[in-house]
């Protein structure tokens, strides 16, 4: 039986798929958030995203005439109903629809722009004045931070993409390590500071989405080590608190040039020769 579906072309394209891992953690991160750790999440929150993000992937996938792929959509409302915090359901709502209507309406040379969370954190946070991400609504626990870090490394290993939160997460900690020597802070301040739960998220789950990323390896440590940086100047000089989330939006205005100074094979979710769905 288990040898009959090994050799299953279909099987072998369930197992390869990365986004079947990364919905399986972040279903299991937003359970734990529901029922153990009370971190804020909203179980009518939590309901209208999974609902809003699906009604719209249907609905615009039926208007552009291309198969319906619930996978993307279930995977942005998770993130959402992870990150993003308002005072009304109604807003949430809007979120879901401007994730998932990015990747339709916001595309350059077959790629969405922006990573669908994140776009819809930033017009929400700056654009309502209701909405917020808190950076420390994960807790600085250790043993959180490695569950998620282990999550995180199972799906990137599946989307090959592992590159890219390397680079942040140096680059990142370089930066806070620079500047705790400059001020004279104990190292204590950097490390608690990377022991954020929502930075690992952010980490794990957001700068390394393959669709909306450089397609070369330089192309994808360029892009992350300027994130960290734009990040680290919203954070502590410009006081932006949702610092990581606005440097991702603003600089993947930066993905379609690198990708036509350093080309290299577009990801794909699963091979060519292997039956998969469009993101």
């Amino acid at each position: 039986m288990w040898g009959s579906l090994a050799l299953s072309p279909r099987w072998r394209g369930w197992l390869v798929d990365a986004r079947h891992y990364q919905i399986a953690s972040l279903a299991t991160l937003l359970t734990l958030n529901l029922i153990w750790l009370d971190f804020g999440a909203d179980p009518r929150a939590c309901a209208v995203l999974i609902a809003t993000c699906c009604l719209t992937q249907i609905a615009a996938s039926r208007i552009v005439g291309i198969p319906v792929e619930l996978r993307s959509a279930l995977i942005t409302s998770f993130s959402l109903s992870l990150l993003l915090r308002t005072d009304s359901l109604w807003l949430y709502a809007l979120a879901a629809v401007i994730a998932v209507g990015s990747k339709f309406l916001i595309r350059i040379d077959g790629k969405h722009l922006f990573n669908p969370a994140t776009i819809a954190i930033v017009a929400l946070v700056f654009g309502s004045g209701r909405a917020w991400v808190t950076p420390g609504q994960w807790g600085a626990e250790l043993w959180f931070a490695a569950l998620l870090g282990f999550l995180g490394i199972m799906v990137l290993q599946r989307a090959r993409r592992a590159d890219v939160t390397i680079f942040f997460l140096l680059a990142h900690a370089g930066l806070l390590l620079a500047r705790a020597l400059w001020l004279g802070d104990p190292l204590a301040i950097p490390v608690h500071q990377l022991e954020s739960g929502s930075l690992l998220l952010f980490a794990f789950f957001m700068i390394s989405d393959p669709k909306t990323i450089p397609d070369s390896r330089l192309g994808r440590l360029i892009f992350a080590a300027a994130v960290a940086g734009l990040a680290h100047y919203f954070i502590f000089f410009a006081q932006v608190r949702p610092g990581l989330y606005l440097a991702l939006a603003l600089l993947a205005l930066a993905v379609w040039p690198i990708d036509r100074l350093l080309p290299a094979p577009r990801h794909q979710w699963v091979p060519a020769a292997t039956p998969g769905g469009q993101a």
